[in-house]
């Protein structure tokens, strides 16, 4: 927190300083928690990201000095991590994640931050093996014991996913932000990058699509209970079968699915392989309810932001439904991985991502010759 550094000095509690905001009951209860996380803040999870093409303008000169040859990944294809190389047997990848709050109950949102934090991880083939909490927070309004709950949350996914937080660093701030650094290590030739598509691929999706709609509704209050446990079901998995799936050389380019929705993430593998990616709409996995919330207007400003950031190399099918586009862009946050495979593995990558837990993984799409761009049949 404010002057002091130290990730440690986030336990201990206080009701001094605590600002009652109430919120609408969660789902599926009659309490409501007594501090609203996300009315401190002007978005929440991956919706926060910064526009697609606003971002790509301030990268553009990034990146252009020395670069080691052991750096075996950076910026230029909008990879999911960092890589460097440190022997002929390790590779170390290093990324971080954060954003402001998605739900209101505070475990939850560290739970879901730090799940989307290590995904990084995962999607380039990697284990992870350590983390570093990224904690602010405005510590004038919100009780210590509720900064506590977040950070606890962080910690309950660390363990989960078997890695320490061994540091990190607080500070004072306007909106709550909570998050991770995080490192892992995985052989050089086992690292997944989102530019090794191949013409011919089979696109495979980890999880269902449709975080940002259930986020929307959550805000407005339209999120029934059943609603609500499948948004904390689905941004709370982690994505470990990444680490199977790089162990497969038939398993080609892996990415995850985030902020910029499937259509933003699935183009930059088209980009990064100056490749031509199909998705097939009928065979998209969307999580239950989440058509009719989009048909009843739950759609978020970060669906807009991103359509406007790189529509122009999108085509869709006229056949589309009137919801396509803002499903197809619907920020997701910690959503699932995007694996790009060779057509004759495509049953033992479905098998890989349904024996640890993701029985809503589906063949999406394909990759093809052609200008790079993405086309979304109907």
């Amino acid at each position: 927190m404010k002057a002091r550094g130290r990730y440690g000095m986030l336990s201990g509690s206080s009701r001094a300083r605590t600002q009652h905001i109430m919120n609408h009951p969660l789902p599926g209860t009659d309490a409501a928690p007594e501090v609203r996380l996300t009315s401190f803040s002007h978005g929440g999870g991956c919706g926060c990201k910064i526009a697609p093409g606003v971002l790509s303008e301030i990268l553009r000169s990034s990146g252009t000095g020395a670069i080691p040859k052991e750096l075996l990944v950076g910026i230029e294809t909008a990879d999911d991590a960092a890589v460097y190389q440190l022997n002929d047997e390790q590779a170390l990848i290093a990324t971080t994640d954060f954003f402001m709050p998605i739900v209101d109950d505070p475990f939850e949102f560290g739970r879901i931050a730090a799940t989307n934090a290590i995904s990084d991880v995962y999607a380039m083939g990697g284990r992870p093996i350590m983390a570093l909490a990224l904690v602010a927070m405005p510590v004038n309004q919100l009780p210590l014991e509720v900064i506590g709950r977040v950070v606890e949350g962080g910690q309950a996914v660390c363990r989960a996913a078997g890695i320490p937080i061994a540091g990190g660093h607080t500070i004072d701030s306007v909106e709550p932000i909570y998050g991770l650094v995080v490192m892992g290590l995985a052989h050089p030739s086992r690292i997944r990058r989102n530019r090794d598509a191949r013409a011919g691929d089979v696109l495979v999706l980890g999880k269902p699509l449709g975080v940002g709609v259930l986020s929307a509704a959550l805000k407005k209050g339209q999120l029934d209970a059943a609603g609500y446990a499948r948004l904390i079901d689905t941004t709370t998995r982690l994505n470990t079968p990444g680490m199977a799936l790089a162990e497969r050389d038939d398993v080609h380019a892996l990415t995850d699915v985030t902020g910029f929705g499937i259509a933003g993430h699935t183009l930059e593998l088209a980009r990064g392989a100056g490749l031509r990616a199909v998705l097939d709409w009928r065979h998209l996995p969307l999580l239950p309810g989440v058509a009719a919330l989009a048909e009843q207007g739950n759609v978020t400003g970060a669906s807009r932001r991103n359509w406007e950031g790189y529509g122009s190399e999108v085509q869709l099918d006229p056949g589309l439904p009137a919801i396509a586009q803002a499903l197809l862009t619907d920020p997701q946050t910690s959503g699932g991985l995007l694996a790009s495979c060779a057509p004759e593995a495509v049953d033992s990558v479905l098998r890989i991502f349904r024996e640890q837990g993701f029985g809503e993984a589906a063949v999406v799409g394909h990759m093809a010759s052609g200008e790079p761009g993405l086309t979304v049949a109907a």
